[in-house]
């Protein structure tokens, strides 16, 4: 098993490695049995956290949401290695138009569905997957609360909070002496800075949470993968990835990726991930991988040390 270096996930006393591993592409991009070779190497190679959602992936043609999570629990039940990896799953995206949002008594239906299909009795990090903002605050903390009282749930979580709900919902905890969310989930990385280090980082580390960051490699561009309109047919995803991104500032921002990977002999992606990790704040930026090569080069993005003057090149590229 590698070592990776770990850090604490706001004060939930929970360890996880410098990176998160998105499960979003199991039951989507990858079949079960290409899952599971994958979760046995994140527990070899050292990154053993694993975040998920029940609505993972209610999007793709014939799925209906739970596939992830169904696919982790079989691998949890054939493998036996739910003491080693730490698992983090959300609840509130609408699975159907009755299921949705974050009442308390929904809250407590999702939770059991989702203990179901990860065949588990517990979930480490329990997150509200967005704000509902027509449930009190106070009900659904209270609900989470609850969770953690009865052993169901270790901590929780916030995801795609604005950072005055974040805040308000911190407060309220304290005032009504319930669990606080501990860690919070934004869309944040080189290219997608803006949301994030306006307002949210304030409140993050005002308060000490911890930091799980999703589209950490800007859905693959930061990976350099796309550099022409023409790289767009590369994925599902690159018509999107090319007209978002490509443009002055991306270029810009690729260059320099560029210049740092070549002097370090290392690719793009791992400088881009290199940067999230050096920054004050950010606890394990989320990834995901569909083959074992890929999954080699998030590795190395654990072990990549950037100079100072390197990570003012990339702040600067990406202003």
């Amino acid at each position: 098993m590698s070592q990776i270096e770990t850090r604490q996930l706001g004060d939930s006393g929970i360890e996880v490695p410098l990176l998160t591993f998105g499960g979003n592409v199991f039951g989507w991009t990858i079949d079960q049995s290409t899952s599971f070779s994958l979760l046995d190497a994140l527990v070899d190679k050292g990154l053993w956290f694993i975040d998920t959602a029940d609505v993972y992936s209610r999007w793709a043609p014939g799925n209906k949401g739970g596939e992830s999570e169904t696919i982790i629990g079989h691998w949890l039940k054939k493998s036996g290695k739910r003491d080693s990896i730490v698992l983090a799953t959300k609840v509130g995206m609408e699975m159907s138009p009755e299921k949705t949002g974050l009442k308390p008594q929904y809250i407590r239906q999702a939770v059991e569905d989702s203990l179901r299909r990860l065949q588990t009795d517990y979930i480490d990090i329990y997150q509200a997957h967005r704000d509902d903002e027509d449930t009190p605050l106070a009900e659904t903390l209270n609900a989470f609360d609850l969770l953690i009282k009865e052993g169901k749930v270790r901590a929780i979580g916030a995801s795609n909070y604005s950072a005055a709900r974040l805040q308000e919902a911190l407060q309220t905890s304290e005032k009504e002496g319930l669990a606080r969310y501990e860690t919070l989930q934004p869309e944040y990385n080189l290219y997608d800075r803006e949301v994030y280090e306006a307002e949210l980082e304030k409140v993050v580390t005002e308060h000490g949470l911890g930091v799980i960051n999703y589209y950490s490699l800007a859905s693959g561009f930061l990976s350099g993968k796309y550099r022409s309109a023409a790289d767009a047919s590369k994925s599902a995803r690159g018509q999107g990835v090319v007209e978002k991104y490509l443009n002055p500032r991306g270029l810009k921002i690729l260059a320099s990726l560029d210049e740092i990977s070549q002097a370090h002999q290392v690719s793009p992606t791992q400088v881009a991930l290199a940067w999230q990790i050096a920054r004050p704040g950010i606890t394990a930026p989320i990834v995901s991988a569909t083959s074992l090569t890929q999954l080699d080069d998030l590795v190395g993005a654990t072990q990549l040390k950037l100079t100072q003057a390197e990570i003012e090149q990339l702040a600067n590229a990406s202003s």
